[in-house]
This record gives structure tokens, C-alpha cells and sequence, in this order.
């Protein structure tokens, strides 16, 4: 194995297993059934996100990482380049790359519930960037971070793509954007990045791809909680589905039984019934308007929306007020 680099260093502070068993049962006992989708994540869960971003229907991605391409220097002027840079959800690290080339940070700190994943990127991007101290951090971003102890830096700003901000419903995405405020501090700066409402044709598109992937995607949700929690769901049983909730204004993704079923996990019974589905994910969708009136309501004010010519996208610089 090929010695990481001496400006690399790797916390693994990532949830217990029993995290995960704890609430697979808990959110398959609701009568509404849900499973978490910051649980996608496994290996091959990222290796398939990763595939779908690079799909012809899924505008997000090529969307985000063009505004970066093309405001990159601007949105380093708000940032600032003198401090720490932490990154909320960091994947295979694409798109910090662009905004890295114009930031230029003293430290870099990814924070990625993928352990793996998480290893190779930051490692790739520490071998990349032999000036910058590279951090790499293992949680889960979505609960409270203690990271008083990691880094004693006064300018700090956040990272926060993909419009990750889209996947809490809003009483979570308030509690997550005040606590990324209380992580950045009275100077600091917070870019994230919002996706805009738009045709619900487009966005049906963008969820069902033609190629499956985002089917399988959704479906090794399933395969690993057979193989982690020794389940034995029939995963060629459950279909795929995203549809456009526009009173809800978000996509929803599901797991459909295509048949009834019986599923056996550490002694719990769960019975599907023919059509009955798990709920594993929601998308929301904002117009400018409504993203910054719910970054106020966790303390956030807005300084600067940059978004692409066909308003498919947005990036956010906010700071706390």
C-alpha cells in the first residue's frame, strides 16, 4: 500500500455500526416506511452516485461544477483564502478540485460519511496539493460536529454542494444550516449550493434515467442492509420509482414491493403488502426567494447568488448574521 502523503491526515470519527441497525429498524417500523438516504453510501452506493452524476439527464453536477468553472475567482474573493476550508459531503472530491485551483486554503478539511471514499479522494487531493494540509474527517455531517479539538483557526468557511441542502426537510435544514453557521463562526463565509425549481418533466428525467443507474442506486440501499444487518429482503422484488411532489415542492424517491413479502432483520418481521413502498429520499427544490428566506431562519444572510443562463442551478455565499 503507498504511504499517504505527510501532509494527509485521516479522523475517523464515522457512527458505530449499530447506528445503522438502529435506524433501519426504527424507520421500518414506522407505518410510513423510510430509510435514511445518508446510508446510500457504501462503496458501491458511492461508485453508483458518482456514475449518476455523470449521466445525460442528471443537469446538477455538470450544472454546479460549470458556475464554479466560471465564477470560480469571484466566489474565492467572498470566501477568502487564508484559513480553513471544511467540505460538507465531500464524495470524490470533483468539484472542491475547481474551487481549490482558486481558493488556495491553508487546510482543507473533507467531511464524508464514506469512509473509503472519503481515504482515496482526500489522499488524491493531498498528493495533488503538496502545500495544503489536507484533513479528512469520517462522520456524519447531518448529526452535531465536535470539532473544537481538531483546529484552532479563526478564518474558517464551508463548502457545501450538491444541493445536499435538498435531502432535509426544512425543520432539519434549519437545525443543519444553524449549526454549520455555529462551525463558521462571526467572520465566516458558508457557499452552498441550491437546486431551483423547474419543469417537473425535467426533473422526472433526472431521477429515472434511462440507463437503470439510479434504479440500482436506490436498490443497494437494500442489498446492504442484507449483507451489514444479515436481512433478507428479495431486492429484485422492489422497483424504482422518483416522482415531483410540487405541493411539497421535492422529488421523492421510493422502493416499491412488486410483490407481497415477508422481511426478517435481527428477529424483527416486516410484511410488505403488493405496491407498498419504502421511502428512501427527498429532493427539494427552491427558488432563490425561499432558499434564502430558510437560510435566515437558521441565521444566515445572503451576500452573493451565482446561478447558470437557464436557472437549472444555484451556488449561495452566506454569512452568519
Amino acid at each position: 500500500m503507498e504511504a499517504a502523503p505527510p501532509n494527509f491526515h485521516f479522523h475517523d470519527l464515522q457512527p458505530a455500526p449499530e447506528d445503522f441497525h438502529t435506524d433501519v429498524i426504527a424507520g421500518l417500523s414506522r407505518q410510513t416506511k423510510r430509510l435514511s438516504p445518508k446510508f446510500f453510501y457504501d462503496e458501491l452506493g458511492s461508485q453508483l452516485f458518482d456514475a449518476i452524476t455523470r449521466l445525460p439527464e442528471y443537469y446538477p453536477t455538470r450544472t454546479e461544477i460549470g458556475l464554479l468553472h466560471r465564477y470560480g475567482e469571484d466566489m474565492a474573493r467572498m470566501l477568502g483564502n487564508d484559513g480553513l476550508l471544511f467540505e460538507l459531503g465531500s464524495g470524490s472530491g470533483t468539484k472542491i478540485r475547481v474551487l481549490l485551483e482558486a481558493i488556495q486554503p491553508q487546510t482543507y478539511a473533507p467531511i464524508d460519511i464514506s469512509r473509503e471514499t472519503l481515504r482515496m479522494s482526500a489522499g488524491a487531493i493531498a498528493q495533488d496539493h503538496p502545500t495544503l494540509e489536507v484533513h479528512a474527517i469520517c462522520t456524519d455531517y447531518s448529526k452535531p460536529l465536535e470539532l473544537s479539538g481538531f483546529f484552532d483557526v479563526q478564518q474558517r468557511a464551508v463548502f457545501f454542494p450538491g444541493s445536499s441542502i435538498g435531502n432535509f426537510d426544512p425543520t432539519q435544514a434549519r437545525d443543519l444550516l444553524r449549526r454549520i453557521a455555529k462551525l463558521l463562526g462571526p467572520d465566516g463565509r458558508l457557499l452552498i449550493g441550491v437546486d431551483l425549481k423547474k419543469a417537473p418533466a425535467l426533473l422526472h428525467s433526472a431521477y429515472n434515467d434511462n440507463q437503470g443507474v439510479t434504479a440500482k442506486f436506490n436498490q443497494n440501499l437494500l442489498t446492504r442492509i442484507n449483507r451489514e444487518l444479515d436481512a433478507d429482503f428479495d431486492v429484485a422484488a422492489f422497483r424504482h420509482e422518483a416522482f415531483y411532489n410540487e405541493k411539497l415542492g421535492r422529488v421523492e424517491m421510493h422502493l416499491f414491493a412488486t410483490a407481497p413479502q415477508h422481511v426478517r432483520i435481527d428477529g424483527c418481521c416486516f410484511e410488505f403488502q403488493a405496491g407498498e413502498s419504502i421511502h428512501t429520499e427527498n429532493s427539494y427544490k427552491f427558488s432563490i426567494e425561499e432558499f434564502q428566506t430558510l437560510a435566515a431562519q437558521a441565521g444566515l444572510a445572503s451576500l452573493r447568488v451565482w446561478q447558470d443562463d437557464d436557472a437549472l442551478f444555484s451556488v449561495h455565499c452566506l454569512r452568519p448574521i
